[in-house]
């Protein structure tokens, strides 16, 4: 069985495709190969490998990643997470099926850390309520 291959798109990879990201491979990694990027390299928001793991999805290991580096490769289905992404990247090489997926961006949250971490709580319950939706269904 060949894995569908899935790429997350995001500005930063630093919180809402490396959520998805993860999210996918632990729901799913055994029928999909799953990666993320962004349109700019930062690094992960530590908030963001809170979070997730509170839900059992470790993103230690995970690091920010540039889209450059994934251009060449086939992509069943290319997924932007924030407009900004999906402005930037209107068309994707290779025939990958696009998806826009639009959430707020965590790591814009203010004030005290507790309050940011329920933003980042929220949009992480978000996006793994629409993957796990997808799921049902992963067509474009």
């Amino acid at each position: 069985m060949t894995k569908r291959r899935v790429l997350f798109l995001c500005t930063h990879n630093s919180a809402r495709s490396q959520m998805a990201e993860g999210f996918l491979r632990y729901l799913a990694g055994d029928r999909f190969d799953v990666e993320s990027a962004g349109t700019e390299e930062t690094r992960v928001n530590p908030l963001a490998v809170l979070v997730m793991g509170e839900v059992g999805v470790d993103l230690s290991g995970h690091r920010s990643k540039t889209l450059d580096r994934f251009l060449d490769q086939a992509w069943d289905h290319v997924i932007t997470v924030c407009d900004h992404a999906n402005e930037r990247c209107p068309v994707f090489p290779r025939g990958a099926a696009r998806l826009h997926w639009s959430f707020e961006d965590p790591s814009c949250a203010t004030g005290t850390e507790e309050e940011r971490l329920a933003v980042f709580r929220r949009i992480r319950d978000e996006i793994g309520a629409r993957i796990k939706s997808w799921l049902t269904d992963p067509r474009p």
